[in-house]
């Protein structure tokens, strides 16, 4: 693969929905891409085909920047993370041998990457931004003092969860946000399904003991 890279993300990337634009924009050779199955566009991608790995960006870009969220749960550190997740996928490439889906391929470089440059103190120091606002929650039935409230305790989930250790933090979040069942989990973490078990009761364990009446 060249190890020049034709793609960008760009900053308001993962809120902006882009498939109706490209699709405006798409040439023969994109709609062909866009046909190939899983295996077949990453040897595209080897092959150096135009455009091929701007789609495999373009498929997956949210779950990655959602994943990476849930660890910093700050819109520009997110994105940072996000841009370096695709970055290493991009490089090692040639690594990807089909044993798990693509999807759960990005999941397990986004929580390496996470879990080696997120500290728990940076996150302690960082948590700011509710995720719903980034969902797009439609929030004008609800008062100010329930916004209030919600976003209070949200804060001291996301707090609560950035102190727990590093295996259960990860399990928990991709258990409890991205809905993942054991074998996944596992496969993402490279650990048993027993491990994942344990981990997931534990973190639960600790969460209760930090948040107390609010879990």
């Amino acid at each position: 693969m060249s190890s020049s890279l034709t793609w960008t993300l760009h900053e308001t990337w993962p809120l902006v929905d882009t498939s109706a634009t490209r699709r405006q924009a798409m040439t023969p050779a994109d709609e062909a891409l866009s046909t190939l199955d899983e295996r077949s566009l990453v040897e595209a991608c080897l092959a150096n085909r135009p455009g091929a790995f701007d789609l495999i960006v373009e498929r997956h870009r949210r779950l990655v920047y959602l994943l990476c969220y849930r660890f910093v749960s700050n819109h520009e550190d997110a994105s940072d993370l996000s841009q370096e997740v695709f970055l290493r996928a991009y490089r090692g490439l040639r690594n990807f041998r089909g044993q798990s889906s693509l999807a759960t391929w990005l999941y397990r470089i986004g929580v390496n990457i996470c879990l080696n440059r997120v500290s728990a103190k940076a996150s302690l120091g960082r948590l700011t931004e509710a995720i719903d606002e980034r969902e797009f929650a439609d929030l004008r039935a609800e008062s100010v003092s329930e916004r209030m409230l919600r976003d209070e305790r949200g804060a001291r989930v996301r707090e609560a969860i950035a102190q727990l250790p590093r295996k259960q933090r990860a399990t928990l979040i991709l258990r409890m946000y991205h809905e993942m069942p054991h074998q996944e989990i596992a496969e993402v973490l490279g650990s048993s399904v027993g491990a994942v078990k344990a981990n997931f009761f534990h973190a639960l364990g600790n969460l209760r003991k930090i948040l107390g009446e609010d879990i």
